[in-house]
Formats: structure tokens, sequence, C-alpha cells
């Protein structure tokens, strides 16, 4: 599960990490919850971890102290709406972010609020918002739609639902209270999962940067030879991938009291190096797509991916324990089916079909000992295409697999134990998307976006030199200043900007995740008391400026928290 860092200079610009929370994330805790012979592997991003904790303690500050939750949707259902002289265009803003729903299963599943969408977007279509009280109905209902069903019958909602309209501020900030305690008890659950033996929990690095392309951007052409490259390579790219791995194990020990034996690598971009990097890092298991299997492997004939794979230690790196790592891969056929086919059928026909599906497979390979199946998924945007948030289908899947005399729930750490895994000769470097890295690189714009990040990481280079040389001499560790640069390139470093660049990621959100990236590059150089250069004034994209622009500006009907199309990101 993932959500890329949305807080700029300590403002929440998307709402996402909690809608999430509150939908896909207790959801999935209260299926696995509720079925003990249910086995999964949750993974989270660190970025997500550090949300979800801080989520909790700013409501409590607001509800007991009046400050604000600084993230506008939630500020606003506590009583504290934009002012001020910028307080007629945010008002704007907050009330095209409400309209960010899923029209077929969320708008039209809830009468009441589908009254206020359409009042709503004639207000826009107006240049007018909506009177106080409707504008308070629309912040009530747009929480009420977005939970998860396992939330939804609860006092607070259940209550609020059937009142319909006319909600007070007491009953908004009643509501608003919940919502911290329900956030609060995302990640303990979690926890009590794992330490029950239910769910083994693994990580990303921390800021979700694709690995290989840090270490070398050159690996691109593994799998796509023809790629443009930028014309530089990313300054010291080891040590920052060390970094992000070294303080994902930290907010992950932190988190949940253990160390995790898995890392899933961010969109599991993976290379030779990275599997050695993970080695060393004492990663047990990794995780990518079939068509890296396939690129690695040639014509890859059966089903490749249902063997674990260990890389050839033979590789050219004798300091490194690269054959002590195993490398599971997604089964890209079924896993998609979940996240893009099943959502079009009845829960018992899409089950009846994946069961069929695995039994096919359990009869092929039963004879030569059984096989590892991997059904790896995206946490959050496949289930709100299909209806009740996949509630029917989660639960059905889970119970008859649990049930089934042939087919066993597992998770990989377990799988680790006892299997013989085939040996890579060599890995051909890409992600789950395509097998490339074309998704992050490649493009004009992707390209320019690196250039500016290799430009902010030479100038931070320079910048923190002195210190670190003065901190290594006095045998010292570096100021506490230098850390908060560090994480702010972290930032930086996330793969998720590069994803919504170039002609293929022109997307409703595109605009914005251009305009965060260059924010969150800004307040880099600001960090090391630079005024930041003036090209990052300018959208990456091209096309109109977005400096300034709000960042919510949703037409009405479009998919909600749509970070990617249904089932595009497998497993974060």
């Amino acid at each position: 599960m993932h959500q890329p860092d949305y807080r700029h200079q300590g403002e929440y610009l998307r709402p996402w990490t909690w809608l999430h929370a509150i939908k896909d994330y207790t959801d999935m805790a209260t299926h696995l919850e509720a079925i003990p012979g249910a086995r999964a592997v949750v993974n989270f991003s660190p970025v997500l971890i550090e949300q979800l904790q801080d989520y909790p303690v700013r409501i409590q500050a607001m509800l007991q102290r009046g400050e604000p939750v600084r993230d506008a949707i939630l500020d606003a259902l506590g009583g504290q709406f934009p002012s001020g002289n910028q307080g007629e265009e945010a008002m704007t803003s907050l009330l095209r972010s409400l309209l960010r729903v899923n029209e077929a299963r969320m708008k039209n599943r809830f009468p009441a609020y589908a009254r206020l969408h359409e009042r709503a977007v004639q207000a826009l279509a107006a240049g007018q918002i909506l009177p106080r009280q409707q504008m308070d109905d629309l912040l009530t209902w747009y929480v009420l739609v977005w939970l998860g069903e396992s939330l939804r019958k609860a006092s607070v909602p259940a209550a609020l639902q059937v009142k319909e309209s006319g909600f007070t501020l007491e009953e908004r900030r009643a509501l608003l209270a919940w919502l911290g305690e329900v956030l609060g008890q995302v990640l303990p659950r979690y926890r009590a999962l794992a330490d029950s033996g239910r769910v083994e929990l693994s990580v990303t690095p921390f800021a979700h940067p694709i690995l290989p392309l840090l270490l070398d951007l050159n690996c691109a052409r593994e799998a796509w030879p023809d790629v443009v490259l930028p014309a530089a390579v990313y300054p010291g790219g080891a040590a920052r991938c060390d970094w992000h791995l070294a303080q994902a194990l930290r907010v992950f020990r932190r988190a949940f009291g253990r160390r995790p034996a898995g890392c899933w690598p961010a969109e599991g971009g993976i290379s030779a190096a990275t599997l050695r990097l993970l080695a060393r890092h004492g990663f047990a298991w990794t995780a990518s797509g079939t068509r890296v299997l396939c690129n690695s492997l040639g014509d890859a004939d059966g089903l490749p991916q249902l063997y674990a794979w260990r890389q050839d230690g033979s590789a050219t790196d004798t300091e490194a324990p690269d054959d002590s790592l195993i490398c599971f891969f997604r089964d890209d056929g079924l896993s998609d089916r979940i996240g893009f086919e099943y959502s079009k059928l009845p829960a018992n026909a899409a089950l009846d079909d994946f069961i069929q599906r695995l039994e096919q497979v359990h009869a092929e390979f039963a004879p030569v000992g059984g096989a590892v199946l991997s059904i790896i998924m995206d946490g959050e945007n496949a289930w709100e295409y299909f209806p009740h948030n996949a509630w029917d289908f989660l639960h059905g899947l889970y119970a008859r697999l649990a049930a089934h005399p042939d087919i066993h729930l597992t998770t990989f750490a377990a799988a680790l134990q006892g299997i013989t895994p085939r040996l890579l000769p060599g890995l051909v470097a890409g992600s789950w998307v395509h097998g490339t890295f074309s998704t992050w690189i490649g493009d004009p714009a992707k390209n320019r976006a690196w250039e500016l990040l290799i430009g902010a990481k030479r100038t931070v280079d320079a910048a923190l030199e002195p210190e670190l040389q003065a901190a290594a001499q006095e045998g010292r560790s570096p100021a506490h200043w230098v850390h908060a640069i560090w994480r702010q390139l972290a930032v930086c470093e996330a793969s998720d900007w590069f994803w919504w660049l170039g002609e293929d990621n022109r997307l409703e959100d595109g605009p914005a995740f251009d305009e965060l990236f260059r924010q969150q590059l800004a307040d880099l150089y600001e960090l090391i008391g630079m005024a930041p250069p003036a090209e990052l004034s300018h959208s990456i994209n091209g096309g109109p400026e977005n400096v300034g622009a709000p960042p919510f500006a949703a037409a009405s009907g479009q998919a909600a928290g749509a970070m990617r199309p249904a089932g595009e990101e497998p497993a974060d």
C-alpha cells in the first residue's frame, strides 16, 4: 500500500491517504481479521506509514486546541473554512474536491450525496459556491461516501446517514473525532494481524524511489535499448539507495516492532545491482512482474513465474551475497483479472472464474511438487470499481481459498521454507509495467524531470560537503539539519512524480503532480539556503502554467482517488 508524501510546507495538498485509509486499508484488515485461514502479504511504504501516524495527531490537536489539520477537507469538516484574501478561490477548490468520487459506485449509490453533487456542479458552472448548510452537508456526505463497508454501520456514520441533511458543527466534529480514532487504528490492526501470523508485513524503500534508476539510469537500456536518456547519471545514487532502505527499516520497526523479511521495491523495479543491494540490507525476498522474468529468461516456456528464483551467485560483485535473495514474480494474468475484469462481473461469477483458473494451474503443477503463484495487487485503486468496495468479492475470495482442499494461502516468508529456487542466469532490469522503466524515464518530460532532480542533487552535495567533512573529522554525526535535507531530497526522488509526466500519463492529476514535484524541489533549495531556480516556475509537461493553480480541479463524475487507473499499481 502506498501514497506519496502529499505534504508541502506542512500542508496536505491531496487527501488520498486518509480517504483510502477509511475505505481500503480498513476493509482489507477486516477481511483478514474475519477469516482465520486467510493469509496475505501486506506492503507499506514508509511515507504512507508516516502520514497514517501524522493524521490522528493533527486531528486531536484541532479538536483539543483548535489547531488546523492543514488538510482542506478535514479542516472544513471541523469548522475551519478558508478565509481571507484567498478564501473565495480556496472555497471553489474545496468544492471541486468534494466531487471526486466514482460516479457509478459511489455517487449514484447515495441519493442524498448525488443531489448535493449536482447542486455543486451547477454552482461551479455559475461561478458560485454552495450555501453554507449545503456545503456542510456535502462535506459530511463526502466522508460517508468514501467509507469502507466495515465502517459504514458504526454508530457515528450510521446516524448521519439516517439523518441525511442539516448536519451541525457538533455532528461534523464528532465525525472528525471518530475518523481520527479510525485512522489511529490502521497500523495497530495490521501489527496485530502480523503478530497472530495471519499477515506478513513487508516494506518499500522510504520515499518509493525506482532503485535501479537511482543506481544507474543506463539500466533502462537493458529492456529498452533505444531509450533516450538524460545525458547525466544520478550522482551518488548508491548512497541514496542505502539511505532509503535504512530509513525504511527504521520507520517500519517503529510502527510494527519487527524487521521485515521482504521488500517490494517501488513499482517492482529491479536490476541485478538492486538484488545485490537488497541482499546487503538483509532482505530474504523481493518481487517483481512476470515481464521482467520473461525478458530475463528469453523464450520462457510454461509459467516460469510459478517458481521462486535466486540470482546466480557467480555474479561479478563477489563482495555482495547476491545469491541469498529469493525473488518471486507476479502472475500478471490472474492479478490483472482482479484489477481490470472482475469488477464487471457478479461476485460469485468472478470468484468461480478465479478459482477455476487456480485449479487448472494446480492440476498442471501438482505432479511436479506444486508451485508458488503470486497474486500481487494495488492496495487502493481497484476496489472502488467493484460494487460496495469489493466487499462480497474479497470476503468470498479469502473464505473460499482458505477452505480449498488443494490451494493453500501463504506468505512469501512462509513459502521460503522448504523450497528450492531456480537460478536466474541473468537479470534484465525492469518493472512490473511492461517489463521496462518507460513509465518513469525516456519521454522528454520525464527526462527533464530527471535533469532537474540531478541538478538539485549536485547542489545539495556541494552545500553539504563542508558539514559532512567536519563531522567525519570530528567523529560525530552530521548536524540535524543535514538529515532534514536528506529527507526532503528523498521526497523529490519518489517515483510518483515521473509517472504523471509525459504523453502517456497526461491524466487529470498530471498538472497537480507536475506542480507538486517542482514545489518539493523548490523546498529542497530553500532548505540549503538557496533561491529555487526560475525553471521550477514552469510546467515540465508544457501547456498552461500550473503554478498557483488549485490543487483540486476535478470534473464531476471522474473516478476518485485514481492515482492510477484501476489495478495499475499492483502491490503498493
